[in-house]
C-alpha cells in the first residue's frame, strides 16, 4: 500500500471507535440538559431569521408556530441547534437531517413507483454527530404525545420506542454488507407489517389493530393519488385555452418578481444541467406554463418558494415542480460550513445520500433576487404525511418505531454505522438516557412557546393565525 492510499479500517477497528467514543461522551451524559445562564434569547434567535424573509409572510410564520408547543418546536430548528452545540458529542458522524422531528418523515413515490417511507425534509442537512438527529426526534414524540393529551407515560414510551428502534436497527445494519445497506428501504408493506406485529400492536386489541390497518391503508391510497394531475385539478384552471395556477392569497399568488423570473429561462436551463442526462431529456419534453409563490411548512414560511407548472404533450399532461430557497443550514455555526458552497447543492446532495431513493427531478440553481440558492423537486409525487394529531398511544408508538428505523437506515447509509452500533451497545441504557433528555427538552420547548405567546400578546411579535 502506498502512502497516499487510504487505509480501510477493519470491523474490529470500527467497533473500537464506538467504544472509544464512550470515553469522550458517555452514554449517560446525553440525558442531562438545562438552560445555561447565558443561553441565547430563543425569540431573538428566531426573529433573526425574519430579516432575510419575505416581510408579508413573517406574521404567518409566527401564527403557525403559535398554534401549539409542537408547532413551535417544528419551526425552531435554529434554537435546538444552539442548545445542542455545548453538549458532549460522540464524534460519530452521519449525514444529519438537521431537523428530524416526526413531521419530517412521510410517504413518497420512488422512481419505480413503490410507495416509500423516509425522511422528507433536508433543508438543514449537514454532516454531524448522529445523536443530534435522534435527540430532536425523541423530543418531538414527547411533545406530540402531550399535544394529543396522552400523558407522560405515553410520552416517554414513544420516545423510548423511537430510540430503541434506532439502536436495534443500527445493530442490524452494522452486520450487513455495504450494498445491502445501500439498497435497504422501507415500503408500504413494511408499515402494514409493523401495524400488525410491533410491540404496540401486541398490547392493542384486535379492533384497534383492525382500525389501525384500515387507517393506514386509507392513508396509502390518499398518498398514491397525490400526483401532479391531482394538483392540477385542484390548483389550476383553463383560461382562454391555457392552463394557469389559481391565486389563493396569501398562500398561492402570482407576483411581479416571479413573473420576471419566469422570463429568465436560463435559470430553468441551469437547473436542468444539475440532473442526470436521461432526466434532463425527459424534462426537456415539458414547457413552463405558469409560476406562482406558494407558502409552505411552518419554519420555512417566509423563505422564497415558488411552484412551477409545466405541460407535456398537452394541457392535460401537467408536471408541478417546487422551487425552494436553500440558505445555510442552521447547524453550520456549530458544525462548520458545508463543503458545498451552494445551499441548494447541499440539500440535494444530502437528500440523495440519505434517502433510499430520491425524486428524479431533484436539482438546484442560483436564482433571483441577489443570486439566492434554490433547489427543485416535484410538488406532489405520491407524497403523504401522517396526521399525528389524530393518533392515540398505540399509533404514536408504532410511528415512533418506524421513524427510529428510518433514521437508523439513513444514518447507516451515510455514516459510521459499525462504530455507532458499538457505541449504543445492546442494553437500553442509551434509550433511557435519550428519553430523559427528550422529556426535559420538551419542557424547555414549552417554556419557549409560552414566551412566544406572551410576546404576541404584548404586541412585540405580529402573528397571523388561521392561515
Amino acid at each position: 500500500m502506498t502512502s497516499d492510499e487510504k487505509h480501510v479500517k477493519t470491523v474490529a477497528e470500527r467497533r473500537s471507535l464506538g467504544r472509544e467514543a464512550r470515553k469522550v461522551a458517555p452514554r449517560t451524559a446525553h440525558g442531562a440538559w438545562s438552560a445555561a445562564p447565558d443561553r441565547p434569547d430563543p425569540l431573538a434567535l428566531l426573529r433573526a431569521q425574519d430579516d432575510d424573509r419575505m416581510a408579508d409572510l413573517v406574521p404567518i410564520r409566527w401564527g403557525r408556530m403559535s398554534a401549539s408547543p409542537f408547532a413551535f418546536y417544528r419551526g425552531s430548528a435554529v434554537l435546538m441547534a444552539a442548545d445542542l452545540a455545548p453538549l458532549p458529542r460522540t464524534g460519530l458522524t452521519v449525514q444529519l437531517c438537521g431537523d428530524a422531528h416526526l413531521s419530517n418523515f412521510g410517504l413518497y413515490g420512488s422512481p419505480d413507483r413503490a410507495l416509500m417511507f423516509d425522511v422528507n425534509d433536508f433543508d438543514e442537512t449537514l454532516p454531524g454527530p448522529f445523536e443530534w438527529d435522534l435527540k430532536r426526534l425523541a423530543a418531538s414524540f414527547v411533545l406530540a404525545s402531550r399535544n394529543n393529551g396522552l400523558g407522560e407515560d405515553v410520552a416517554r414510551t414513544t420516545a423510548l420506542a423511537a430510540v430503541r428502534s434506532y439502536r436495534e436497527h443500527m445493530t442490524a445494519y452494522a452486520e450487513m454488507r455495504e450494498l445491502e445497506v445501500w439498497y435497504s428501504r422501507i415500503v408500504a408493506d413494511d408499515l402494514l407489517g409493523m401495524v400488525r406485529t410491533s410491540r404496540a400492536a401486541k398490547a392493542a386489541s384486535k379492533s384497534q389493530i383492525k382500525a389501525g390497518l384500515k387507517s393506514t391503508e386509507k392513508g396509502f391510497a390518499k398518498a398514491r393519488g397525490r400526483t401532479s394531475l391531482q394538483a392540477a385539478a385542484k390548483m389550476t384552471e383553463v383560461v382562454d385555452g391555457t392552463r394557469r395556477i389559481i391565486d389563493q392569497p396569501p398562500l398561492i399568488m402570482h407576483l411581479e418578481e416571479i413573473r420576471e423570473a419566469e422570463s429568465s429561462f436560463h435559470l430553468f436551463d441551469q437547473y436542468k444541467s444539475t440532473l442526470e442526462d436521461d432526466r434532463r431529456e425527459l424534462l426537456g419534453r415539458y414547457e413552463i406554463a405558469d409560476v406562482a409563490r406558494k407558502v409552505v411548512g411552518v419554519g420555512s414560511v417566509g423563505t422564497r418558494c415558488i411552484i412551477v407548472l409545466l405541460l407535456g404533450r398537452d394541457s392535460d399532461d401537467p408536471l408541478f415542480l417546487q422551487v425552494k430557497e436553500a440558505g445555510p443550514s442552521v447547524l453550520e455555526p456549530y458544525l462548520g460550513r458545508s463543503r458545498f458552497t451552494h445551499g441548494g447543492h447541499r440539500v440535494v446532495a444530502g437528500q440523495r445520500l440519505t434517502q433510499a431513493a430520491s425524486d428524479i427531478f431533484l436539482g438546484w440553481m442560483t436564482g433571483k433576487p441577489a443570486g439566492r440558492p434554490f433547489y427543485w423537486r416535484q410538488l406532489r409525487d405520491m407524497k403523504g404525511s401522517i396526521e399525528t394529531e389524530l393518533l392515540k398511544a398505540p399509533g404514536l408508538e408504532i410511528l415512533a418505531t418506524v421513524c427510529g428505523w428510518t433514521l437508523a437506515r439513513g444514518h447507516a447509509r451515510s455514516g459510521q454505522r459499525i462504530a455507532i452500533a458499538s457505541y449504543l451497545g445492546v442494553s437500553d441504557r442509551f434509550d433511557q438516557t435519550i428519553a430523559d433528555f427528550a422529556t426535559v427538552y420538551a419542557d424547555q420547548a414549552e417554556k419557549d412557546y409560552a414566551a412566544l405567546l406572551k410576546a404576541i400578546k404584548q404586541g412585540k411579535i405580529q402573528a397571523e393565525t388561521g392561515v
